[in-house]
């Protein structure tokens, strides 16, 4: 989908046009779900979520409150605001157990190396969950997903000099984070 015809689909998907909505679905439902995933760590929740988010931008458009700047950006946000309240409605866990982690592309490696590449990823999930919202959001928005500071300044609503000081700040707790979980 091109983004001069991406008006063109969400005016068609506001008359629940089929074919509109799977377009906008399969180009954006892939990275919302990554985005949601790499917060939560939990396959089925970020399937639900996800589903979620599609169904609020459906009623949004529809009510006509729809976006305003950039729609990727707004469907972070509320992606974000959905993983917010997941985790106001639920402890948060401070760690997943091994058997809770991602699947590896490949099982047929080394299974220290493969215990080891878990084990980091679990210490990442583990130092995620240790910033604050809009830290852990703008380091996986910018790293995990690959935006640039403009499409992260729109997803979080905040100027893009605030996005840089915040991912700096981010970066920096991380570091710590992940140098101290070493350390033990």
């Amino acid at each position: 989908m091109i983004e001069a015809d991406e008006a063109q689909w969400l005016e068609r998907a506001k008359e629940l046009d089929p074919a509109a909505l799977e377009a906008i679905y399969d180009r954006y439902s892939p990275k919302i779900y990554n985005y949601i995933y790499r917060r939560l760590g939990h396959a089925a929740l970020a399937e639900d979520l996800t589903a979620q988010v599609f169904l609020r931008m459906l009623e949004a458009i529809q009510g006509d409150r729809a976006w305003r700047t950039s729609f990727s950006g707004w469907l972070y946000r509320i992606a974000h605001n959905l993983v917010v309240d997941h985790f106001r409605r639920h402890s948060r866990r401070t760690r997943i157990s091994l058997e809770d982690a991602p699947p590896l592309l490949s099982s047929d490696g080394d299974p220290a190396e493969i215990t080891d590449q878990k084990m980091a990823h679990e210490r990442v999930l583990w130092a995620l969950q240790k910033l604050t919202e809009d830290q852990a959001q703008v380091v996986v928005l910018r790293f995990l997903e690959g935006l640039s500071i403009s499409e992260v300044s729109s997803a979080m609503n905040r100027s893009e000099g605030a996005v840089k000081a915040l991912q700096y700040r981010a970066v920096v707790a991380l570091r710590h984070l992940l140098s101290a979980s070493e350390e033990k």
